[in-house]
């Protein structure tokens, strides 16, 4: 994956009425999941902008509230590229990949950022871009490929996971179509349904002419 450096600094007034100051400002408020697990009750101490969330009775998750500028993250946000964050919060670097966006419905502004904390150990899901590549044996033959799928969630550890999925679509020919089963990634697990059509060759109406002439 491509890099992305991102600062941000940690949010300690989390009402609406901040919020609302926040945006107001130019400024996003998100939050950094993914952090370090620790055992109950936990004795030690939370930097700015963490807090403790319960997991279950013996355990508990150390979440980040922090604050992005808008003007910051429209590269990363608008555009179909995947990026490894480079994460500065006030000093402190953190690795991390986007997972979730939420959005204004009508003005279409962005509210809010989940971002998840990543490791080299620690496996995540993403959703990777396909990109087809190769010249179908069924387009030759007057059939029309259709991508179903624009991306496939995969499962790897971060510096695994590549910024595309490129599939092969040469031997693909007329009425035939390529599953998320058909596909292989060294390293990576995908995550979608095997049965679920990614690409697939249609036969268009001068394909079935061409056929029935033939015959």
């Amino acid at each position: 994956m491509k890099t992305y450096q991102l600062k941000a600094e940690p949010r300690k007034e989390l009402g609406k009425k901040s919020v609302k100051a926040l945006r107001a400002a130019g400024l996003i408020p998100a939050v950094l999941n993914g952090g370090k697990i620790v055992e109950l009750p936990f004795n030690g101490t939370l930097k700015d902008g963490e807090k403790l969330v319960e997991i279950d009775s013996r355990r508990g998750l150390i979440t980040t509230d922090i604050v992005v500028k808008t003007e910051d993250v429209r590269k990363l946000i608008y555009t179909p590229d995947i990026f490894e964050i480079d994460l500065d919060i006030h000093g402190d670097a953190r690795k991390a990949v986007m997972k979730e966006i939420q959005f204004q419905p009508v003005k279409d502004t962005v509210l809010h950022i989940d971002f998840l904390e990543v490791t080299p150990e620690k496996p995540i899901v993403m959703e990777v871009p396909v990109q087809i590549e190769g010249h179908a044996e069924g387009v030759k033959a007057g059939g029309k490929l259709t991508l179903s799928m624009r991306k496939l969630k995969v499962k790897a550890v971060y510096d695994k996971i590549p910024e595309r999925l490129v599939i092969n679509v040469d031997k693909l020919g007329l009425g035939q179509s390529m599953a998320v089963g058909d596909l292989h990634f060294e390293g990576l697990e995908l995550m979608n349904a095997k049965n679920a059509v990614v690409c697939a060759v249609q036969l268009t109406r001068a394909a079935r002419g061409a056929a029935a002439k033939a015959e």
